[in-house]
C-alpha cells in the first residue's frame, strides 16, 4: 500500500499519480482510471482545504463482493459534526463550490466515512472495474487492512493474509525482523507457509511457520481463527505482535508468547477467547500497543478497512513498518 503525505498542491499531484500508476499496473481501463484519478484528486484536495494536511493511502483490495483499488484519506483536522450534510453538493465550510465529497461518491463503487469533531476525518473510497456505485455496507463478515512501509523503504517488511473454510475464518499477520527487503522476504514466506498448512490447528500451524522461517531472518507472527460454531477465537502468537478483540463495548488483548518465529521460542501455545460478534484486530508493532477506541463512538459500524486506517493514523509509531488487519462479524 502506497502512502502519500498531502500538505500542499504538490502532494495532491503525487496522490493522483500514485492512484493512476496503480490503476495502470492492475489493468484498469481508461474510464475506471479516470474515476480513480478524480477520487484521489478530490480527497487529497480536501485534506489541504479542510484537514490542515494529511495522508492518502492507495492500494489494491479484494473481498467476497468485489476487487479493485481503494483510496483512503486521513486527517487529524476539525472533523465533521454532520457527515450527511457534507456529502450534499453545495455544502462547503471553506468557501468552495462544495462538490468534492459528492463527486467522490458518484465515482466510487463504495464509500465510507468516519469523522468525529476534534479528532479528524477518514474517508474510504473503492473503485471496482465496471461496477455500479453501491452505498450499501458490505455483507458481514468482512475484513480490511492497511500495510505501510517505513518511511524511506520501498517495500513493507510486514505481510498479512486470511483464509475462509466454510464459516471458519483464519487471520494472519507476519512482521519480518527489522525492515526492508529481507524483512519482506521473511514475511512473504510466512504467508506462503500459512496457506500451505492452514488446515492444521492454530498451534500446529504456527509451529510450521516457525520451522519454515529458519532460512530467513525470522518474524513475529500472529494467527487468529474464529469458528462461529464454537463461540471462541483461537489465537497464537510469537513475538511483539498483537491480537485484540473488541466486542460489547469491551477491548480484550490476546496473549502472544516471547520469541521470534524461525529462531527461538520457548513455547508455542494457543488460547481460546469467547467471541460471537464484533471485531478481531491483528497488528504489527508498527502500531503502539497502548491504543484505545474510546474517542470513536460507533467505530465498529465502519468498514474494516476504514477502522484499520484510523488506528494506523492515530497510533502508528512512524519508525517501522505498520500493518493493521481488521475482521468484522
Amino acid at each position: 500500500m502506497k502512502s502519500v503525505g498531502v500538505n500542499d498542491p504538490s502532494g495532491v499531484a503525487e496522490a493522483r499519480r500514485a492512484a493512476t500508476d496503480l490503476a495502470q499496473r492492475v489493468g484498469f481501463n481508461e474510464t475506471d482510471k479516470g474515476k480513480l484519478a478524480l477520487i484521489a484528486t478530490e480527497l487529497s484536495t480536501n485534506l489541504v482545504k479542510h484537514g490542515s494536511g494529511g495522508e492518502i493511502l492507495v492500494g489494491a483490495y479484494e473481498d467476497n463482493e468485489s476487487q479493485g483499488i481503494e483510496v483512503l484519506a486521513l486527517d487529524k483536522g476539525a472533523g465533521m459534526s454532520n457527515v450527511a450534510a457534507c456529502l450534499e453538493d453545495g455544502y462547503s465550510s471553506a468557501g468552495t463550490a462544495g462538490r468534492g465529497l459528492g463527486a467522490v461518491v458518484r465515482q466510487s463503487h463504495f464509500v465510507d466515512i468516519g469523522s468525529w469533531p476534534g479528532v479528524g476525518t477518514a474517508v474510504l473510497a473503492r473503485v471496482a472495474p465496471g461496477a455500479a456505485p453501491s452505498l450499501k455496507p458490505p455483507t458481514v463478515p468482512t475484513w480490511g487492512a492497511v500495510s505501510i512501509a517505513k518511511a524511506g523503504e520501498d517495500v513493507c517488511g510486514d505481510a498479512w493474509s486470511l483464509s475462509n473454510t466454510g464459516d471458519v475464518r483464519t487471520l494472519f499477520v507476519a512482521d519480518g525482523l527489522g525492515h526492508g527487503p529481507e524483512a519482506a522476504e521473511a514475511a512473504v514466506e510466512a504467508v506462503r507457509i500459512f496457506h500451505r498448512y492452514n488446515g492444521h490447528t492454530v498451534a500446529n500451524l504456527l509451529d510450521y511457520v516457525h520451522g519454515g522461517l529458519r532460512a530467513t531472518r525470522g518474524a513475529a507472527v500472529s494467527i487468529a481463527r474464529f469458528d462461529p460454531a464454537t463461540g471462541n477465537v483461537n489465537f497464537a502468537g510469537i513475538g511483539n505482535v498483537a491480537g485484540v478483540i473488541i466486542a460489547a463495548g469491551e477491548t480484550k488483548r490476546m496473549v502472544s508468547m516471547a520469541g521470534t518465529a524461525g529462531f527461538n521460542t520457548r513455547k508455542i501455545r494457543a488460547f481460546d477467547y469467547p467471541f460471537t460478534q464484533g471485531l478481531i484486530i491483528l497488528h504489527s508493532d508498527g502500531l503502539a500497543s497502548s491504543w484505545t477506541v474510546d474517542r470513536y463512538p460507533n467505530l465498529a459500524a465502519l468498514h474494516p478497512s476504514l477502522i484499520a486506517a484510523i488506528l494506523y493514523r492515530d497510533f502508528s509509531r512512524h519508525r517501522d513498518d505498520a500493518t493493521v488487519l481488521v475482521a468484522k462479524w
